[in-house]
């Protein structure tokens, strides 16, 4: 039987709020992790001994955030439910030695992180945000977010066949942004200049994760504001998705029959494998000290493992309407039609049967509608998380997602809807 909804249109609002607020992983995570603490979560450090004690809890690491919810009486091989979703999304990342320039302009030397829609990035207003190490240890986000950098294109005056032959874009040489003008370019002037932007002391700064992003916020867009449009869904819609169930079902207390867990790491875009990755240990690292802290020995952690079942929660495609050829002819998602359901039957995704059966399951009782997505045949097929959670674990895991267009855009686009369906299905799944 469904529960009346725990989210509406509110939901939505508070994801354009989270998307403009998070430029990268590393705000995406402190932006998780202010909610959690709102919602009764402590942060605990890795190089402390941990406790057993019931209550919210969650890791930090990077760009990465893992919470969880021990209720009480929970037993040490009491099983987990995990949304598993991922922090990062391709875009432009600053280089070692970011101060360039040639013919009168100064320029940002960038390198390109992941697959981005590479002609999405042209002519856009771009800010630079991300994590500043600085000499003492420590470390300081910093985000210009204002009209700072642009990629300019060629003009079609030089470039005739532009709109007949395509648009052809080279890496290195065409996607470096400029900044402003002059002929002397030093070393030092861009991390100065962000030195300044976060108030440190110059020469403070140490090391650099810097990435560039679009200054335009999130809008409602339509004729009855039907649609969402917006950077980094992909997949920041999930990881906000995730905060609210996890933190909605914390509320449930001792209720729970599982301990609910929300896993959102880094890297994903190219190929998961880093200490923040979901190829690497923190996953698992996190899952075996809850058990030891709560007594539990290592037959107490086989026995949760076995029980828990983990949705990875990643967009996916709606069937596009100037391209339906692209899709599978009988599996046409839609906006704003609830979550998909992601199958590849080689295992690009990690759904099965028995995954399904348990997904159709939670959104029966969140009485949220579900559909399924699978690739044309003659397509090859993306990934996500799921396999390799699965495979690294040995946890059944499911693929799921909110089906959009313009997937790896600078700017995407999804259904009003859609983010508090699958918050609803989220939290009903983490509920048990």
């Amino acid at each position: 039987m469904s529960e009346p909804p725990r989210f509406d249109r509110g939901h939505t609002d508070d994801l354009m709020s989270f998307l403009a607020a998070s430029p990268t992983p590393y705000h995406a995570v402190a932006n998780a992790a202010e909610r959690l603490e709102k919602a009764g979560f402590r942060q605990v450090a890795e190089t402390d001994a941990w406790d057993g004690t019931a209550g919210g809890k969650y890791v930090l690491r990077g760009g990465a955030i893992v919470a969880w919810y021990v209720p009480e009486g929970a037993e040490a091989h009491t099983p987990f439910r995990i949304v598993g979703a991922h922090t990062d999304s391709p875009n432009l990342r600053v280089k070692p030695r970011p101060d360039s320039g040639a013919h009168g302009w100064r320029q940002v030397a960038v390198e390109i992180y992941g697959g981005p829609l590479l002609n999405s990035w042209l002519d856009r207003d771009l800010g630079l945000a991300g994590r500043l190490s600085l000499r003492d240890g420590t470390t300081r986000l910093v985000d210009v977010d204002r009209p700072l950098l642009r990629v300019p294109q060629l003009a079609i005056h030089l470039d005739r066949a532009v709109n007949s032959d395509g648009l052809k874009l080279d890496k290195q040489r065409h996607m470096q942004p400029v900044w402003g003008l002059g002929e002397d370019v030093r070393d030092g002037d861009l991390i100065a200049f962000l030195e300044e932007s976060a108030g440190l002391d110059e020469g403070s700064v140490t090391g650099w994760d810097l990435m560039v992003h679009p200054v335009e916020p999130p809008a409602y867009l339509g004729r009855d504001r039907e649609l969402v449009a917006g950077p980094r869904m992909d997949n920041l819609l999930s990881v906000h998705a995730g905060t609210a169930a996890l933190a909605a079902a914390a509320g449930r207390g001792p209720e729970l029959p599982y301990i609910p867990v929300l896993a959102a790491f880094d890297h994903e875009e190219n190929g998961s494998q880093s200490d923040t990755g979901a190829d690497g240990p923190l996953l698992g690292s996190v899952l075996e000290r809850s058990v030891f802290a709560r007594g539990g020995s290592l037959e107490d952690r086989a026995r949760a493992l076995a029980g828990t079942v983990c949705l990875s929660s990643d967009t996916g495609h709606a069937v596009h309407p100037n391209y339906a050829e692209r899709h599978d002819p009988t599996h046409h998602p839609r906006v704003d039609g609830g979550p998909i359901l992601k199958v590849n039957v080689n295992n690009r995704y990690a759904t099965d049967g028995s995954g399904r059966a348990v997904f159709a399951a939670a959104c029966e009782k969140a009485g949220v509608p579900f559909q399924t997505f699978v690739s044309n045949n003659a397509m090859p097929c993306g990934t996500t998380i799921g396999p390799i959670t699965a495979a690294r674990h040995g946890i059944r895991t499911v693929d799921i997602g909110v089906a959009i267009l313009s997937m790896h855009s600078a700017r995407e686009l999804c259904g009003a809807k859609d983010p508090f369906l699958l918050a609803n299905a989220l939290t009903a799944f983490l509920e048990g």
